[in-house]
């Protein structure tokens, strides 16, 4: 049985192995009422910032869990290719499994887009839930594949101010079934690669012109049209078996 693992974004750090660690609430909770880990049991913690916890829980309340933190391990399980996953905003389910697998995929960073066709977003303290729900996503998968350094979830913009915002040098590349250029003949990512999703209904056909006039890449995966969830995900396990750490 798999060690369960917990985001603690807490002043934890080397120094603290062969201490006692009270766990945050939340983790606590899910700790205890949920994955129900009985004292005694082995759990892995990270701050989010770089390696993992290995520790034991020894005390189990009905308010409070304590555990002793039997090791720091530095292990990193990052990718090699820095690469963001620009998702046009969908619908809840679509836009919740596009984020979860881009993290279980090794993106750097998640940034969403406003589209032609996007899900409509809500403004004001609906979309403050909607972009804390999507970093719950986040953190989750981290803890699912083992990841111990949180992608970062950049706050929504339009797709026409990230067409201008760009910084850098990272490539980028637009997935388009319509593309001349297939995703493995493509250049080979070195660094950077902002890697950008249309919605449920894709792009609005102007959308892809822009962002080519803009100097973004059009690259396709195949002969089909995949859906947006669908679509991130294969590209992004496409990178890894051409250039990354799927080798």
């Amino acid at each position: 049985m798999a060690v369960p693992r917990f985001h603690c974004p807490a002043a934890l750090d080397a120094s603290a192995v062969g201490s006692e660690f009270v766990l945050p609430d939340a983790v606590a909770h899910h700790a205890l009422r949920v994955l129900r880990v009985a004292q005694g049991e082995r759990v892995t913690l990270f701050t989010g910032g770089g390696g993992e916890f290995a520790a034991t829980l020894i005390k189990a309340g009905k308010r409070e869990a304590v555990v002793h933190i039997d090791g720091f391990d530095p292990v990193e399980r990052e990718s090699a290719l820095a690469v963001t996953l620009v998702q046009g905003i969908a619908a809840s389910d679509a836009m919740d499994h596009a984020v979860r697998r881009a993290v279980e995929l090794g993106a750097a960073a998640i940034q969403p887009v406003l589209t032609a066709r996007s899900a409509r977003m809500p403004d004001g303290e609906r979309g403050d839930k909607r972009h804390a729900h999507w970093r719950q996503v986040v953190v989750a998968a981290c803890e699912q594949c083992g990841r111990n350094r949180i992608p970062d979830l950049r706050d929504m913009t339009t797709l026409g101010r990230w067409l201008e915002q760009r910084t850098g040098e990272a490539q980028r590349w637009v997935l388009s079934p319509h593309a001349d250029l297939a995703i493995a003949q493509a250049r080979a990512p070195h660094g950077a690669l902002d890697l950008l999703v249309g919605p449920e209904g894709g792009f609005a056909p102007d959308e892809v012109a822009l962002a080519q006039a803009a100097g973004v890449t059009a690259v396709r995966l195949g002969p089909r049209v995949l859906r947006t969830e669908t679509a991130a995900l294969a590209a992004l396990a496409a990178i890894n078996a051409l250039w990354g750490d799927f080798r």
